[in-house]
């Protein structure tokens, strides 16, 4: 394989990123729900000792999930003929193991995204606000975009069409 190949197939399709206001908006609202549990703990704390334990620790999984949120949402999610990445290098799935792509109403599905079902499950992580895996399906979304989100599943499904050989956008061109 070439350089020349090598550049086009890592060539970015489609991309995918927060507005920074949906970022700000997404991170506050869980900073401040970590921040109005803690306050309840300290003003009005509940009678059992296992109910202040549950709001403390509700409290500071919202806050931790603020902050990464706000870690996560920096970065862009790229299409590219051969993956679905973060702008960080960090692969979210190889185009190979995709089976279909859902935007329908009742998909389970992040706000404003699309669900991916995949061949082999890949390893469960989260990204909140912008894309989750777990098993063999894939959720990408959230803080994002409509409009954006909306074309990256319609070229993602084009895509597969393609490989399938169901669509040939070659004879397009």
């Amino acid at each position: 394989m070439s350089d020349a190949d090598t550049n086009t197939r890592s060539e970015v399709i489609a991309g995918l990123v927060p507005s920074a206001p949906r970022r700000m908006f997404g991170t506050a609202v869980l900073y401040g729900l970590g921040a109005l549990l803690f306050y309840l703990v300290i003003t009005q704390p509940p009678e059992g000792l296992h109910l202040v334990f549950l709001l403390v620790l509700i409290g500071a999984v919202s806050i931790y999930g603020g902050y990464k949120m706000w870690d996560v949402t920096g970065h862009m999610i790229e299409l590219t003929e051969e993956e679905l990445r973060l702008s960080d290098g960090r692969v979210i799935f190889r185009m190979d193991d995709v089976v279909k792509v859902d935007r329908s109403f009742f998909a389970f599905k992040p706000s404003n995204g699309f669900l991916v079902t995949l061949k082999t499950p890949y390893p469960r992580q989260w990204a909140p606000g912008l894309w989750w895996r777990f098993g063999k399906r894939v959720g990408v979304g959230g803080l994002t975009s409509g409009a954006e989100g909306k074309l990256m599943a319609d070229t993602l499904t084009a895509m597969i069409a393609t490989r399938d050989g169901i669509v040939d956008l070659d004879g397009i061109r």
